[in-house]
């Protein structure tokens, strides 16, 4: 593989938040933690590549942790 994909591969994005949102529900906080854990930990095993696991781990932390800029 080479570079991470970013475009939307669902045909119904919609359905698939949905799907995530519905895993999480009447989860206690530390439930939907450990779910997001293993649900990360599922899908950067099919990923595969750690390259592109480190690139996909980038991205995701720069949406939660803003850029420092000097």
């Amino acid at each position: 593989m080479t570079g991470l994909d970013t475009k939307a591969r669902f045909a119904d994005p919609d359905a698939a938040y949905r799907a995530i949102t519905e895993a999480h529900r009447g989860l206690t906080e530390s439930q939907s933690a450990d779910l997001n854990a293993a649900l990360v930990l599922i899908l950067a095993n099919q990923l595969g590549d750690m390259a592109m696991l480190r690139e996909a781990l980038a991205l995701a932390r720069s949406t939660v942790v803003p850029s420092q800029k000097p």
